[in-house]
């Protein structure tokens, strides 16, 4: 399944290039947050995107295969950040458009992080998962 088109591989060095794991997310979660920032984001803007990276990776620790890679880079004009796992891809019934229903066990996380950024592709299967999130940022 995919939403949009993935943005291109960066040309330059990625800002951040981590392999992560459950006893790296709040490290991960700082380092991206602090990087972001950095790079133009702010405000409501920063708060979405830390928020839905740190929905994605615990989804790909979660569900995943228990790690998964991040990607952060800085376009002209756009933060990106990549996130892959080797997981058993995403389950069809958490592709829903809508917000879960309130008593729903799952599938906050991914809608929280499609819903709160501008720009978020997914492209999953029985090899994996990989999603890239965009938002508009000014240079640091």
């Amino acid at each position: 399944m995919a939403d949009s088109p993935a943005p291109e591989q960066p040309s330059a060095s990625p800002l951040l290039d981590r392999d992560f794991d459950t006893g790296t997310l709040v490290t991960l979660r700082r380092e991206v947050e602090r990087c972001a920032q950095s790079n133009g984001l702010a405000d409501l803007d920063l708060y979405r995107f830390v928020v839905a990276v740190n929905e994605i990776t615990t989804n790909a620790v979660r569900h995943g295969g228990g790690r998964g890679r991040l990607e952060l880079w800085l376009s002209t004009d756009r933060l990106h950040c990549r996130i892959t796992d080797e997981g058993a891809g995403i389950p069809a019934e958490y592709h829903r458009p809508r917000r879960p229903e309130i008593h729903a066990v799952g599938g906050r996380g991914l809608w929280l992080a499609r819903n709160g950024i501008p720009a978020f592709a997914i492209e999953t299967g029985a090899s994996g998962t990989e999603i890239t999130l965009s938002s508009a940022a000014t240079a640091g």
